[in-house]
């Protein structure tokens, strides 16, 4: 570890070492303090991350490093998803406390740690992050600064609120931004530290290649950020560049497949050809066409695979209304926190978890593997990316519920807890790096950061192709960008 710590700390810069010295300066002095690292991607922040926690880990010292995202939470040294270290509740209420114990193992670390390194915190909902103040002021109440937020201990956000804030299903604009980090009471007690400097512009191997990435960066900065087609009301439109853009199409689907996915017959058992690149879409109708669409073009046979649907009855209070509740009804139900009734594979279908199964095999919420082998009640997969590249991996069925149910009554549903994944949706791609990337807006955006989302999961202008067109199918060379630019006010 002191030679991992020497390795990193020698490559940072000097933003980056002054920031760094402040966080080490308050966990050595061990005085109440928390930060908030502002940063758009590419400025470092996982670098600051791995260096900080090498710092502790170098001398016998614990830092928890946890995240937002299933998927992002593999990139940090250690690191876990926030909900799975701190058994933070789900659904999370505005007096909710973590399932932790005073006197178990996990209260016992939790007293004994000098760092907690928070990643993606605007994706969290503020009574997430407030539970967990709860619970620290709780565990450390023995402690002389058991009373300040979050029992004294030195806590470090990270993250960029250009991206997607918090879901609030059917919330409003002032619904979301007032679940935001920045809206609760944690926020008078921050400090936003913030980083400037693209890092991969240090990577470029021409002057041209950096003068390009500095230009889409920046273009990226001003979509994020509402400044392009100001004032915006979360409903302006920005025009797009038309070399990003396919401008010709008799059927949309069969182009943006044809331009994200080319030469697909030749590659589609190809790990690298699948794993860099997707098509995001705004919504879940449309991201089922195009998967259904890509397998219908992949030799081999379609397996189809069911789902066992029932009703909770511990929450139903007249037993008649489960007789109303028929089989063929709640197979139809679809939510976004659910896969649908009805799954489709061929062996080589690239897929994407729903569900946390083995963290620390790098299988969580998001985790994308390929289709090895199919039985009738287990799927056998490889991982495609991260620290369990190419292991082989198995996928039982499992009950699945919202935790906020959507419908007047609890929903089980028992199946593989996968998705196919040569689409995805919009929201479901935020953590994901990919080098070719088709957005694909048959319709607009609807909440803050979505168009910012899509563009910024590729490095370079030239990863990026765009197909937009109205009810009819003529093209669009503009859309609707969503900003909430009073996120902002605070930051």
């Amino acid at each position: 570890m002191n030679s991992e710590f020497e390795n990193l700390f020698a490559a940072l810069t000097d933003e980056q070492r002054g920031i760094y010295e402040k966080i080490i300066h308050a966990v050595e002095s061990q005085k109440p303090a928390v930060f908030f690292l502002h940063g758009y991607g590419g400025t470092g922040k996982t670098y600051m991350w791995r260096t900080l926690a090498a710092a502790l880990r170098s001398k016998h010292d614990i830092c928890l490093t946890v995240e937002t995202s299933g998927i992002a939470s593999l990139l940090l040294p250690g690191g876990r998803t926030t909900h799975s270290k701190f058994r933070i509740p789900v659904p999370t209420m505005d007096n909710s406390t973590c399932k932790v114990e005073f006197n178990d193992d996990v209260a016992d670390m939790l007293r004994q740690t000098k760092l907690i390194i928070w990643d993606e915190a605007p994706m969290a909902h503020k009574y997430a992050i407030e539970s967990l103040d709860r619970t620290l002021k709780d565990i450390m109440s023995a402690s002389k600064n058991s009373t300040d937020v979050f029992g004294g201990k030195v806590v470090v956000f990270g993250g960029d609120f250009r991206q997607i804030l918090p879901v609030v299903p059917r919330g409003s604009r002032s619904d979301i931004v007032h679940c935001a980090i920045n809206a609760s009471y944690i926020w008078h007690s921050v400090e936003v530290l913030t980083l400037t400097r693209n890092m991969r512009l240090r990577t470029g191997s021409t002057q041209t290649d950096k003068n390009e990435i500095a230009q889409f960066s920046d273009w990226l900065l001003r979509i994020g950020e509402g400044r392009i087609s100001e004032p915006n009301d979360g409903t302006a439109e920005i025009n797009i560049p038309p070399d990003i853009l396919i401008t010709e199409f008799d059927d949309p689907i069969v182009a943006i497949v044809n331009t994200t996915y080319p030469d697909f017959i030749n590659n589609f058992q190809c790990v690298d050809y699948l794993k860099s690149r997707a098509i995001l879409a705004s919504t879940l109708e449309i991201v089922d066409q195009i998967n259904d669409h890509i397998l219908n073009l992949m030799p081999g046979e379609i397996r189809d695979y069911y789902s066992a649907n029932s009703v909770d009855k511990s929450e139903i209070h007249d037993p008649a209304v489960v007789d109303i509740l028929t089989p063929e009804f709640l197979s139809s139900l679809r939510t976004s926190v659910l896969p649908n009734h009805h799954l489709k594979l061929k062996v080589g279908t690239p897929i994407m978890l729903m569900r946390n199964i083995d963290q620390s095999e790098g299988l969580c919420n998001d985790t994308r593997l390929c289709i090895t082998k199919m039985a009738a009640h287990v799927l056998e997969a490889s991982i495609m990316g991260g620290k369990g590249l190419g292991n082989l991996v198995y996928i039982p069925r499992m009950d699945m519920s919202p935790s906020q149910s959507p419908w007047p009554f609890k929903l089980n549903r028992r199946r593989f807890p996968i998705i196919v994944s040569y689409s995805m949706t919009i929201n479901k791609s935020q953590g994901q790096s990919l080098d070719n990337v088709g957005l694909y807006l048959p319709r607009d955006v609807f909440t803050h950061g979505q168009i910012y989302v899509a563009l910024s999961r590729v490095t370079t202008k030239k990863g990026i192709k765009i197909l937009i067109h109205d009810e009819e199918k003529n093209f669009r060379g503009k859309t609707t960008n969503g900003v909430y630019k009073e996120v902002f006010n605070n930051v």
